[in-house]
């Protein structure tokens, strides 16, 4: 294997003119994933992609798919998953059959939590958001912060930022993360980028420290290529 190939993983939304526009501005061999097999489902709002997902797909279906688009595909894979996307990501990663797969960018993944028992067989940049309505971000980051491959940045953002469909979706950050993301080479896995100021890195001591979960935390350092 020798050229790569870069999956995006969308979020319950599924294929959208906005996520099609988000892979447009990355460099290289792209396709999207989505639960929908590429039909663009045009929903009302986020509590009616939820129903339909859930009712029509569910996680473990979706991580299937996402496992069958790895294995069929010759190239090495570098992944690109949102919400719901990045938590079947992370459902897999322990999967030595997907040894194909050099790194991936996970945004907030909320479904992590569930399955913390995972140890990530090729590197993975978290990025959580700020805060999450369900559970704390910051005892999941304290949970995951001494995995090995697993490096994490806490956002000043919330669930679904990059989504131009969500609620939550902010056009600064947006520009923000795809500033950087586009900055890694169409022939270097995605997870290799550095946030910079767009987010914060989490420490153990961060993630640890009661009552403090929105903290103030350095800026990472660069990752080198």
């Amino acid at each position: 294997m020798t050229h790569m190939q870069r999956f995006i993983v969308s979020d319950i939304f599924g294929r959208t003119k906005a996520l099609e526009q988000l892979a447009s501005e990355l460099s290289g061999n792209i396709e999207i994933i989505d639960p929908y097999n590429s039909e663009i489902m045009e929903f009302e709002n986020e509590d009616a992609a939820y129903s339909y997902f859930t009712k029509r797909v569910g996680l473990h279906e979706y991580t299937d798919k996402i496992s069958d688009a790895v294995k069929a595909s010759n190239c090495h894979v570098s992944l690109l998953g949102f919400s719901v996307g990045a938590s079947a990501i992370w459902k897999l990663s322990g999967n030595p059959d997907m040894n194909n797969i050099i790194g991936a960018v996970l945004f907030y993944g909320s479904q992590i939590r569930h399955y913390t028992e995972k140890d990530p067989l090729f590197p993975i940049n978290l990025v959580f958001p700020k805060t999450e309505k369900h559970f704390s971000v910051a005892a999941l980051i304290s949970k995951l912060i001494q995995k090995d491959n697993v490096q994490i940045h806490r956002s000043n953002y919330h669930h679904g930022f990059m989504n131009y469909h969500s609620r939550n979706y902010s056009e600064s950050a947006y520009k923000k993360y795809m500033q950087t993301l586009c900055n890694v080479p169409f022939n270097k896995s995605i997870h290799m980028v550095a946030f910079d100021g767009a987010c914060r890195a989490v420490s153990g001591e961060d993630a640890l420290r009661s009552g403090q979960a929105n903290a103030p935390a350095p800026i990472p350092p660069k990752i080198p290529a």
